[in-house]
């Protein structure tokens, strides 16, 4: 095989002294490597409970079959992705804004005008009482 071409021409002194040790070092460690990798993906899998979150991701899927509108997926663009996602919270976060911000306003206005009414009002009063103060006189 290739790979073994490439572990000979690596190891070309020790393969011409010794070609079948050679081919059974190479068998060796291959058979390692590859339990290896097996072990790895298997501890990857326990520790990141990949089983539960496929399961999980199964299900949405299977969610989603009945949806007529396509599920979001990434451009590969952060900037369109963060744009996409964060664009419409942000617009409805200013109209939630705006609206909060026309009440405060609006009460602002109301109590300008109870203000001025009651300045009005202790504006009468005072002359009022200026009216009886002289009228006492």
């Amino acid at each position: 095989s290739c790979s073994y071409q490439r572990f000979v021409s690596c190891y070309r002194c020790f393969y011409r002294l010794q070609p079948q040790l050679t081919r059974s070092i190479y068998d060796q460690f291959i058979s390692q490597l590859q339990a290896s990798i097996k072990e790895e993906i298997q501890e990857v899998k326990n520790e990141g409970n990949l089983e539960g979150l496929f399961s999980s991701l199964d299900k949405i899927v299977e969610e989603a079959k009945n949806r007529e509108e396509p599920a979001w997926r990434p451009s590969g663009i952060p900037e369109q992705d963060v744009r996409s996602t964060m664009v419409p919270y942000f617009l409805k976060h200013r109209s939630h804004l705006r609206r909060i911000l026309r009440e405060k306003e609006e009460e602002n206005r109301k109590v300008a005008e109870s203000v001025l009414m009651g300045r009005d009002r202790i504006a009468e009063l005072q002359q009022l009482i200026q009216a009886h103060q002289q009228a006492w006189q």
